[in-house]
């Protein structure tokens, strides 16, 4: 019977732990406090306070892309490439006090926070 108590004590206590993990990770914000957090912020710092999102994209530059601009927009030779990913976090910030938009992108440009949006209808 105490091997019995002490299983269902460690049991207890995980449901514990799990219960104050899942309610540190469910943390929302309302959509100023959002932009004013993470706005310009270096990927790692989005990392350690978001945790991985739900899914991530790397921004792909189409083949033809310079023939299908006027005059070429071409990149300049001694020019850095510019490295675009979008990460995409689900019921993470608010719009009021009962509902939370079904996803927010985060867009990096060179590992930092450039744009940040929105979305319902994805």
């Amino acid at each position: 019977m105490k091997l019995y108590s002490q299983i269902s004590a460690a049991i207890v206590a995980l449901v514990m732990l799990a219960g104050a993990a899942s309610a540190f990770a469910g943390k929302t914000y309302t959509e100023d406090e959002f932009i004013n957090n993470f706005s310009g912020k270096p990927k790692k710092l989005v990392l350690e306070k978001l945790g991985e999102p739900a899914r991530k994209q790397q921004s792909v530059k189409p083949s033809n892309a310079d023939n299908m601009v006027p005059g070429g927009a071409r990149q300049e030779q001694n020019s850095k490439p510019v490295q675009v990913e979008m990460w995409y976090y689900k019921n993470l910030v608010k719009y009021d006090d009962k509902h939370t938009y079904k996803e927010t992108e985060v867009t990096f440009v060179n590992d930092k926070v450039m744009n940040i949006g929105y979305f319902n209808n994805r």
